[in-house]
């Protein structure tokens, strides 16, 4: 299902045929250093990754995270969506993409658009957004969107601490 989309991506709801994709995002260096191990080590992973994670969501929240690939050849190139959190009263805005598509442009387009669907069509007072303080990649791309640093939180059951930006 279509979310959005923007002169040069489409974004829409994963299916678990997108689980080979899910395996190769899921462990790039990036996701592996900045957002975490999720022990994805093969498609059976993958697949049940979308099942209980994204899938789920739709279901219980009617929002997500979200494919993102390019519109004319229909190419996956990373994800962004909207996820809630326990620990977090807002919901929060994610995103990340496969190394040969950063420093194009497309995380600061999808993240901007799902920003959009967020606040206008599914009309949601606030979006939020967390990163760690190393990735600054991430809190450049946040402040672009419009949303500003406003404190440092810890989710239950997590030692990091986060910074917590939010519109």
């Amino acid at each position: 299902m279509l979310v959005c989309e923007t002169s040069r991506l489409i974004i829409r709801q994963f299916t678990i045929d997108d689980a080979p994709f899910i395996f190769q995002l899921l462990n790039t260096e990036i996701w592996l250093t900045y957002i975490g191990d999720r022990n994805i080590r093969g498609i059976d992973d993958a697949r049940n990754y979308l099942v209980n994670g994204p899938l789920a969501s739709y279901d219980r929240f009617g929002f997500g995270l979200y494919m993102v690939a390019l519109k004319d050849e229909h190419t996956p190139v990373g994800m962004t969506g909207l996820i809630k959190r326990t620990g977090l009263e807002e919901v929060d805005i994610g995103f990340a993409f496969l190394p040969e598509y950063t420093g194009k442009g497309y995380a600061f387009e999808a993240a901007s658009a799902v920003k959009d669907y967020a606040l206008i069509t599914l009309k949601l007072p606030r979006v939020a957004a967390i990163t760690t303080e190393k990735n600054i990649h991430a809190i450049t791309l946040l402040n672009k969107i419009g949303l500003h640093h406003e404190k440092m939180v810890q989710l239950p059951g997590n030692s990091t601490a986060f910074m917590y930006f939010i519109n």
